[in-house]
């Protein structure tokens, strides 16, 4: 991000445009979500190593003031998101939230205090069975198990082959998710075993609901973030009183499914960074 104004891009649809033109309208009364990993932070082969990109935090401090409000929801534990991210104590970012673990968890800039609801029975019991599931399958070697607190993750993208060893995974993680009362959720080489219920698009509308909000922009990079990709296609089609927004997806090349229904494709979280810094400045 250099020291001259980005230019804001243009959405490609017609229902973006409408969406962005709604932001700039009444700002006041627009709320901005983005994930974390991929969108804000790139992704990197350790998710504890994942950090917020260089510019992230003075970008959405520039436009924090100026919108209703910034939500930062991701899988994450929301504390978690909100070190890696630099969000704590900041000056101009008291307008940000972050809904952790899908939005189970909030932490907010004002307070700087998390609340969350105690850990879901079948998530303990996963976390016990997990390491033997692994050995049993003999896909140890390479994956990695990340612990969520309200979920649990297994990564593959440092195994010999993440992509087999991914597609190795999902029968059996997905049997011992079912038998606890859990779903998985797969990502870019991750499956993520987590309660029923919990997802961004919940989070996102029950968000934008809470602020009374006019108009919304998320941006995501991953198959999960389908669900608020979905929360904003329907608040956009409800009859003539619908919520205009803009959907923008980061990094298109491993997501195709995210980047088709984008309104707005940026290459990722540089330009993520670039787009919200354009959008305070146009502000």
């Amino acid at each position: 991000m250099g020291s001259h104004p980005e230019r804001l891009p243009n959405p490609t649809t017609p229902a973006g445009r409408e969406g962005l033109d709604a932001v700039l309208a009444r700002p006041d009364r627009a709320v901005v979500a983005l994930d974390f990993d991929g969108t804000l932070a790139d992704i990197v082969p350790d998710p504890e190593q994942a950090r917020a990109h260089p510019g992230t935090v003075e970008a959405l401090a520039a436009l924090a003031p100026k919108v209703a409000a910034i939500a930062v929801i991701t899988g994450r534990p929301a504390g978690v998101a909100v070190r890696y991210g630099g969000f704590a104590g900041v000056p101009g970012l008291e307008h940000l939230v972050v809904l952790g673990h899908y939005g189970a968890e909030r932490w907010d800039a004002v307070t700087g205090t998390v609340h969350a609801p105690a850990a879901h029975p079948g998530v303990t019991a996963v976390r016990a069975e997990l390491p033997g599931v692994l050995h049993e399958f003999g896909a140890w070697n390479g994956t990695w198990i990340e612990e969520k607190g309200q979920a649990v993750a297994v990564h593959t993208r440092r195994a010999q082959d993440p992509q087999a060893a991914f597609e190795s995974l999902r029968g059996p993680l997905g049997e011992l998710a079912a038998k606890h009362g859990l779903i998985v959720e797969p990502g870019r080489l991750v499956l993520e075993l987590r309660p029923p219920g919990m997802d961004k698009g919940v989070a996102l509308a029950g968000f934008v609901a809470e602020l009374d909000a006019e108009s919304v922009i998320y941006a995501g990079d991953d198959l999960g973030d389908l669900a608020a990709f979905a929360a904003v296609e329907k608040l956009r089609g409800e009859g003539p009183d619908g919520i205009p927004g803009l959907l923008v997806c980061s990094g298109s090349a491993e997501v195709p499914e995210l980047a088709e229904r984008a309104d707005l494709s940026v290459p990722g979280p540089a330009a993520v960074v670039d787009f919200l810094a354009a959008l305070a400045e146009r502000l």
